[in-house]
């Protein structure tokens, strides 16, 4: 009876023992694969990689080791390494401008980690999110366009668009203007790249947070565009400017942030209508434009660190005693209160021009009063 007690024992250890090991695997695998998702390419902006040496030709392997691409990114990687390094640099404008247009908000656009950057908050497909992937998307039309005008790109040169036709006759047209047609279509290409790899079951809600991605990205590709505008330079004997040189120029990256920080304002709620299609949940709203912001989620409680939505939490962040806005410390802090500690602040002061040509400042120390978050 011991005997066969012991190798009943056993047997059901050894079963139980496979069973948790299956567990075991099977958590690991939907943990990779949760990575694997998690992961972007707007790691390109964290990559220390992203130098220009680092891409020379038939550099193939470079690009299967870069962290956050599709396999549809890593083949244009590989047909246009030198387009990688404008990738990463319009990436890090897109994070830079959203942590500025965020900035007194309690979600700050603060980036977590070098693979996913922003972390789980980007699962949800909240305003937040569509705001993150339009100014990022944004930024690759910024540094391609501009990457293409300054002969750094081997596909591409100065903008060929068309002569407006608003322009006075004696003006010239051509300069080396932002090549924005090229900037866009090659955004398209790779931002949307990840998008469009997938497949998901219609009316799925997988199938509509792919639809909002795809919406957003290409709101902000059409904010750069619409903002463009003719820069002219005169020329002329003691600047009488006889003659006008004109060509294409990129709007200043930040007013491309505030019209998209208001699209965020205004953002439009979707759904899933029958027919798989997003639709406006509030139909007596105006529907959204192709430069409007989507979103299909509520935005989670920032108030509170959450690590299954990725919130941080406003513990610990500056806010303004004074102020009414979301910047005050009564809506940063969600109630909580706040603590006030005096801080020494080293800054440049008594700035004098010196010929030629330098400017000279001394250090200057004062005390403040900041308040930051319970």
């Amino acid at each position: 009876m011991f005997l066969r007690h012991g190798v009943a024992c056993s047997a059901l250890t050894g079963s139980m023992d496979t069973r948790h090991g299956v567990v075991a695997i099977t958590f690991l695998a939907f943990f990779m694969q949760v990575v694997v998702e998690a992961s972007s390419w707007w790691s390109l902006a964290m990559n220390p990689l992203l130098i220009p040496e680092a891409y020379i030709i038939g550099a193939q392997p470079l690009c299967s080791q870069l962290a956050g691409l599709s396999k549809g990114q890593k083949k244009l990687c590989q047909l246009y390494q030198d387009h990688m390094q404008y990738i990463g640099e319009g990436a890090k404008t897109g994070i830079r401008e959203c942590q500025f247009q965020f900035r007194h908000r309690r979600w700050n656009c603060s980036t977590v980690d070098n693979s996913s950057v922003f972390g789980r908050v980007m699962q949800i497909g909240s305003r937040e999110t569509a705001f993150t992937y339009a100014i990022s998307a944004a930024g690759v039309v910024n540094a391609v366009s501009r990457a293409c005008r300054e002969g750094e790109l081997s596909s591409c040169g100065c903008s060929r668009a068309a002569r407006p036709k608003e322009l006075p006759r004696d003006w010239l047209w051509g300069g080396c203007g932002d090549n924005l047609m090229y900037g866009y279509r090659f955004s398209k290409e790779f931002v949307d790249a990840r998008e469009r790899e997938k497949t998901y079951a219609k009316g799925s809600m997988e199938s509509a947070r792919l639809m909002m991605n795809l919406h957003n990205n290409e709101a902000g590709r059409r904010v750069v565009s619409d903002l463009a505008h003719v820069s002219c330079k005169c020329h002329g004997v003691s600047g009488s400017c006889s003659l006008k040189t004109c060509w294409l120029q990129l709007a200043d990256f930040r007013k491309v942030g505030d019209l998209l920080k208001e699209k965020y304002d205004s953002g439009a709620s979707m759904k899933l209508n029958a027919r798989g299609k997003l639709v406006q949940v509030h139909n007596k709203f105006n529907p959204p434009t192709a430069v409007d912001l989507v979103y299909i989620d509520p935005s989670p409680d920032y108030c509170v660190v959450n690590k299954t939505t990725g919130s941080l939490g406003t513990q610990g962040r500056l806010c303004n005693k004074t102020s009414e806005g979301m910047d005050g410390c009564a809506l940063m802090c969600c109630g909580r209160g706040y603590d006030q500690f005096k801080a020494t602040l080293v800054e440049r002061c008594h700035c004098k021009f010196h010929w030629c040509c330098y400017v000279k400042c001394k250090r200057c120390t004062r005390t403040v009063d900041q308040f930051v978050c319970k």
